[in-house]
């Protein structure tokens, strides 16, 4: 089956529905370092930033009720 013009439509009007897009710079070659990294664990580049991110909010998360315990 192609890919035709109708199908593309309605995957840009999911992806504006249901997504949000970010965008970021990393220095020259860092890149590559970042997709070998989770290609060696098995995972395609996004979804390693993703699951990067959410687990450094959880850990930062948690330190933060550490924190307030210790008040």
């Amino acid at each position: 089956m192609t890919y035709n013009q109708k199908q593309k439509e309605y995957t840009m009007n999911y992806m504006k529905e249901k997504l949000d897009e970010i965008k970021f710079r990393v220095p020259k070659g860092q890149k590559a370092v970042i997709r070998e990294h989770a290609e060696k664990h098995g995972e395609k580049l996004t979804p390693f930033i993703i699951r990067a991110i959410n687990e450094t909010m959880e850990r930062d998360n948690g330190q933060q009720d550490s924190d307030s315990d210790r008040e």
